[in-house]
């Protein structure tokens, strides 16, 4: 296990190679080279430290200029699910291993810095990125976040939050300005990235957009006041890549590093000559590199030639984590699993014969990729037949249709909530010619299914699995596992009932493909948070719109009862801890995992609420007929909201409900209780 030295020590180390640097080094070192590199001061014996992309796994780059990255990048790296798919676990135990496993790859090969994890809120389903991010609550993904981060670290590798902050779109990212009140910001956009500072992270990478009229890596309220004073982040701070414009405002705002070069900066010593920035400003900077730099003891880094013999036990990990996070959304008669007896299975669809993937810097290739097809085949032998194309005929004649259905979500752009025109015509096909269509969905986000819905027999989201998630695919629809994954996310029928729409500028259209030519033309426009607080179930429940599927929900083979709900104690102080208990029983013929979950409802309150929130939850793995008492301990940060008036948490006495159940709709239990 690794340990960081103390603040204390890293901190002098840093003043004293500080205190020997010349302004011109100084002001060198507040700009990456190489694309991918912090530069080495060699007259100092400081060492270059390099960072890769990203959370799902190391992206290895072919395509930097001037430079072979040989050295310093992995010879192959294990493709894990999207972190999306991490989130539908509701495991961080299983978080930590993941990270923990990319961060042994991190130590094979020369990478200091991992560009992750992400974790910007799942505000709506057309952003380019969901996929490499945790959902839409809050409260779920600091959990899975501060494991993460726990992790990574365990290994020496340092972990970068990203993008802060209220990153929600990559429609003209450069150009897009969230506009968010500071209620919201506090209760949804940064409570993950306070989980992942508590966690011990110790690099956070600010955002393309500008947050309320600034651009965010070059905002001093959103790197000092935000960042660093208000969450208490004081390690390394750097931009994303070509994101800041103005160099005086970039050295005052709280920014240390500058990536991939200086550009805003390049002109730090005339900004110095004429007084707009001064020495200290450029000091400060150097000095929270440094600090950082030694606190990881990236220093006396080396290479870990023994985790080269790990590999296989990272692809265990990345297996499990597509085994508990494939979510079974639908299963009509208990089609699946697939029975042992059932006669032709017709597989067609668009990831069948290739990797369903997101693309960007968070793209990872893999190696030993296992495709849906010979994952299939591997099962059902020559009962599948596939067929890209099939006709009516073919549809009808087969006992059981599998149709995959996916989308490509990429960084750089957003996409269309709907499925491409091909495809939802062959969906539509196989669901009006065969009662028994089974639907696989492989996408980084929610997609539209209403067309379809209703008459498929069973729907799998599987998500954008990994190297390995079709062995996990193929072991779900035999039975050899049984599904456990829970949607960290909602998924609405109609894309206008989602909070986040109407974000793209009247008259504009999704466009997709690297755009930058057009972003730099385009003037900045602005995305209206009306939403508030009210993100993903909340605001479903708010405006009594019945999603298609409600976050938390996830069906398995077996069923579970909950009773006996307890609490202690049922009138409480604002100090106490509430102690919530109940009985979870398996109550099928299978054994199985159940997230249960816990909501707190505000009965009164001064300030608008939401009628749920996520406060607590536990994953529970039971044989058949087997009961356990399942605990959640809530302190008073789970019964607080962020009071805009007063600028602070605060707790108000009054009524609240606790609410149990397997998710955010299927309430099993409730009781009131009272805070005084």
């Amino acid at each position: 296990m690794f340990e960081p030295r103390s603040y204390t020590e890293a901190d002098k180390k840093a003043q004293e190679i500080l205190a020997s640097m010349t302004l011109d080094e100084k002001i060198t070192y507040i700009g990456g080279e190489h694309m991918f590199f912090i530069r080495p001061v060699p007259r100092l014996n400081i060492k270059e430290v390099f960072m890769a992309d990203a959370t799902q796994g190391i992206h290895i780059r072919k395509d930097v200029p001037d430079l072979d990255l040989k050295n310093y990048l992995p010879e192959k790296s294990t493709a894990f699910p999207c972190p999306l798919l991490l989130a539908a676990t509701w495991n961080p135990d299983l978080s930590y291993k993941y990270a923990e496993a990319i961060g042994e790859e991190c130590r094979t090969s020369g990478i200091g810095i991992l560009l992750g994890p992400g974790m910007n809120i799942y505000r709506h389903a057309q952003c380019g990125r969901n996929f490499e991010y945790f959902g839409e609550d809050p409260f779920l993904v600091s959990r899975m976040i501060e494991a993460y981060v726990k992790g990574l670290q365990s290994t020496g590798t340092v972990a970068t939050l990203k993008h802060f902050a209220a990153n929600n779109t990559d429609y003209f990212r450069r150009k897009s300005n969230s506009v968010v009140d500071e209620r919201t910001l506090h209760e949804i956009y940064l409570p993950a990235f306070k989980a992942g500072i508590d966690a011990g992270a110790k690099a956070v990478m600010t955002a393309y957009n500008l947050l309320n009229g600034e651009w965010c890596g070059q905002s001093k309220y959103v790197i000092t006041e935000s960042l660093r004073k208000r969450l208490g982040f004081q390690w390394l701070v750097m931009t994303d890549w070509w994101s800041v414009w103005d160099g005086e405002k970039v050295a005052k705002s709280g920014q240390d590093l500058e990536m991939p070069y200086a550009v805003a900066l390049q002109n730090a010593q005339q900004l110095i000559e004429d007084g707009k920035v001064s020495e200290e400003d450029i000091d400060r900077m150097v000095l929270s590199i440094l600090r950082t730099y030694f606190v990881m003891k990236l220093d006396k880094r080396e290479k870990i030639p023994e985790y080269r013999n790990k590999f296989d036990q990272h692809e265990a990990v990345a297996l499990q984590t597509a085994r508990e996070g494939i979510v079974l959304l639908k299963n009509e008669d208990n089609i699946l699993p697939i029975k042992d007896n059932t006669g032709s299975i017709l597989l067609t669809g668009e990831y069948v014969e290739k990797l369903a993937r997101g693309g960007g810097s968070a793209e990872v290739e893999g190696y030993n990729n296992r495709f849906m097809l010979d994952e299939l085949k591997n099962e059902f032998g020559d009962r599948l037949h596939y067929v890209k194309d099939p006709t009516v005929e073919q549809i009808k004649d087969a006992d059981i249709v599998l149709c995959n259905v996916g989308t490509f979500d990429s960084e750089g752009w957003d996409r269309p909530f709907a499925l491409p025109a091909d495809q939802e015509e062959r969906m539509l096909r196989c669901d009006e010619n065969n009662s028994n269509t089974i639907v696989i969905v492989t996408s980084g986000s929610g997609i539209q299914m209403t067309g379809w819905n209703d008459k498929a027999k069973a729907i799998i989201y599987a998500w954008y699995g990994g190297q390995t998630g079709n062995t996990a695919l193929a072991e779900i629809l035999t039975g050899k596992i049984n599904p456990s994954g829970k949607l960290p996310i909602t998924i609405e029928k109609e894309f206008k009932d989602s909070p986040g729409y109407g974000y793209i500028p009247e008259g504009e259209s999704l466009y997709t493909g690297w755009n930058d030519d057009e972003e730099k033309k385009r003037p900045v426009y602005d995305i209206h948070y009306k939403e508030g607080i009210f993100v993903g179930y909340r605001w479903y429940e708010k405006n009594n719109i019945e999603p298609l599927y409600p976050f938390g929900h996830g069906l398995s083979y077996t069923t579970f009862e909950y009773k006996d709900l307890r609490i202690s104690p049922e009138t409480f102080k604002e100090d106490d801890t509430v102690t919530i208990s109940f009985t979870l029983i398996n109550t099928g013929t299978t054994s199985g995992s159940e997230t249960a979950q816990v909501y707190i409802e505000d009965v009164e309150c001064t300030h608008p609420r939401p009628s749920k929130e996520l406060k607590g939850f536990k994953k529970v793995q039971l044989d058949p007929g087997e009961s356990k008492t399942v605990t959640v301990k809530l302190n008073k940060k789970a019964f607080s909201f962020w009071n805009p008036d007063k600028k602070k948490w605060v707790v108000e006495n009054g009524s609240f409900v606790v609410h149990v159940g397997a998710s955010s709709r299927n309430i099993r239990l409730t009781k009131e209780i009272k805070l005084q």
